[in-house]
């Protein structure tokens, strides 16, 4: 079965950087887009970067030049680089995949941006 694994939250300072990592098994990883997702408490899950099966990226306006998303098929992982944290990036991290008409998360792993 799909199963997605983040890792690579934490307690960072305003400026300060992160890697989020997920993990992905059961489904031709290299094959399909990957995309992170992130909730902040009392808002709506939205999204933050998204990678095509072919390399392709696109961002939310609000990390434009501060994050990157990446893949490594090798490894079924995809990544998310943070630069520049700002404490309104203080949120839950989830992967997500959609595959064969549904949609799959990750448990989350929690980003927190605070001095």
């Amino acid at each position: 079965q799909v199963q997605l694994v983040e890792s690579g939250g934490g307690l960072v300072q305003p400026g300060g950087s992160l890697r989020l990592s997920c993990a992905a098994s059961g489904f031709a990883f290299s094959s399909y887009a990957m995309s992170w997702y992130r909730q902040a408490p009392g808002k709506q899950r939205e999204l933050v970067a998204q990678i095509t099966s072919g390399g392709t990226t696109n961002y939310a306006d609000s990390v434009k030049g501060r994050f990157t998303i990446s893949r490594d098929n090798a490894k079924n992982t995809v990544y998310l680089q943070m630069n520049s944290l700002k404490p309104e990036d203080t949120a839950v991290y989830y992967c997500n995949v959609q595959y064969r008409f549904r949609v799959y998360w990750g448990q989350g792993t929690q980003v927190t941006v605070s001095s």
